[in-house]
């Protein structure tokens, strides 16, 4: 008979929900039932591990994916034109936190992603624990370096500052569908904050990151949440043709970010890789790269696991996210990081610092003899191989679900 109800939510792209799909995959094989809501698109994922899936409202998503949503992430001033996109959505919240509360009905702990708005008032209602997760840090302040989500390396003794101005910034974005929803739906006084948080899970590895020594006993650092390669995935006969058809090639793909001009993007990548005189596997992902005709020493793929890709490259050009960064390193290869927002610059200035990849590139200053000579340096320079791969020694001893699959068990004690 399985054990308590689990609730996970979580709500974005591929890599906020990744994570919570391998977690729910832990704790469906560590004998619990496990519910996971997100986005409807997830839901063939999600099933295929076993675990049972809730739908969350997609529109947030769908708003990414529109012209406006396009040019908000890829624009110079990003946090501006983001909270020009939500503002005047109060029904677009109160639809998601309606299908939170519906998607937490008889479990026994929850674990969100603070985009899944409701999770503390929810427990507050339930009287039951809740964990919020992320794959970065930034649920805690800290004195050790400012909130990741902000575009500054260090702000010295405004660092822990920055960290509580964010974590405020994002609890005042649905403020007012928020509190007519605790009063209407919930029964509960509407300025409430909801339950204080179990505990906070940061679902990436300490060794790129360690633990800033002035975290609390309740903010932790699991190791990331990854998916193994499924058993059943063989590469297209394609790509194992072109991997087998000369030297290891250079792995570019932005992930699930959409660019405004994926041909543009695609040529320009195709322009670099030439410049650097290397062979290059090219990943469409959610449309942010496209190739308009066929290029030597190039092949283009909508997508490959990357656990089992990175591996087999020489080096890796990414935007920057949290689960591409790890799976990055975790392969022992150098990462080029062309961030577009968020945490991403964060990544990029961390890879650096380890002496894993050249400096970060801002994607809107890509160009092609930029990424060119950056390619030319991660592929040419041992010492960054080397890094590389010291920090997978380090990463292959680290278990992250397990780690929070443990701390959770304690929690229902």
């Amino acid at each position: 008979m399985p054990g308590p109800l689990i609730v996970l939510q979580t709500l974005g792209t591929r890599g906020d929900v990744q994570p919570f799909l391998a977690l729910g995959s832990g704790l469906r094989k560590a004998g619990f039932a496990v519910r996971l809501a997100t986005a409807p698109r997830f839901q063939a994922a999600v099933e295929a591990e076993g675990v049972a899936f809730a739908p969350l409202p997609g529109e947030m998503l769908e708003l990414i994916d529109t012209p406006q949503g396009q040019a908000a992430i890829s624009g110079r001033h990003r946090l501006l034109a983001t909270l020009r996109l939500v503002r005047g959505r109060g029904p677009m919240f109160r639809r998601l936190l309606e299908a939170q509360w519906q998607a937490a009905q008889g479990a026994a702990l929850l674990v969100c992603h603070p985009k899944a708005l409701g999770g503390a008032h929810i427990a507050e209602r339930l009287g039951i624990p809740a964990f919020v997760a992320l794959p970065l840090p930034a649920l805690a302040p800290t004195a050790a370096f400012p909130s990741p989500l902000l575009p500054f390396a260090d702000l010295g003794p405004l660092n822990r500052a920055s960290h509580a101005l964010m974590l405020r910034a994002a609890e005042r974005i649905a403020r007012a569908p928020l509190r007519a929803w605790r009063a209407q739906a919930l029964g509960l006084p509407p300025a409430g904050r909801g339950a204080p948080p179990a505990g906070r899970l940061h679902a990436y590895s300490p060794a790129l990151l360690p633990r800033p020594a002035d975290w609390d006993a309740g903010t932790h650092v699991t190791g990331a949440w990854t998916l193994p390669v499924p058993k059943d995935w063989t590469p297209p006969p394609e790509l194992t043709a072109f991997l087998a058809a000369g030297p290891p090639p250079v792995h570019v793909g932005f992930g699930s970010l959409p660019t405004e001009d994926a041909a543009r993007m695609g040529s320009l990548v195709a322009e670099a890789l030439a410049l650097a005189g290397q062979r290059g596997v090219i990943a469409t992902g959610w449309g942010g790269l496209a190739l308009q005709a066929p290029r030597p020493g190039i092949l283009v793929i909508p997508d490959a696991p990357h656990g089992w890709l990175f591996p087999r490259m020489a080096a890796v050009v990414h935007h920057g996210g949290a689960g591409t960064t790890d799976a990055g390193l975790r392969a022992g290869r150098p990462s080029i990081l062309c961030p577009f927002f968020g945490d991403q610059p964060f990544w990029g200035r961390r890879v650096q610092a380890l002496g894993a990849g050249p400096a970060p590139i801002p994607f809107r200053r890509l160009t092609a003899p930029r990424l060119a000579a950056a390619i030319r340096q991660a592929v040419g320079d041992p010492g960054m191989g080397a890094a590389a791969g010291r920090i997978s020694a380090r990463m292959a001893g680290e278990d992250g679900v397990a780690e929070a699959i443990r701390i959770l068990t304690a929690a229902l004690v």
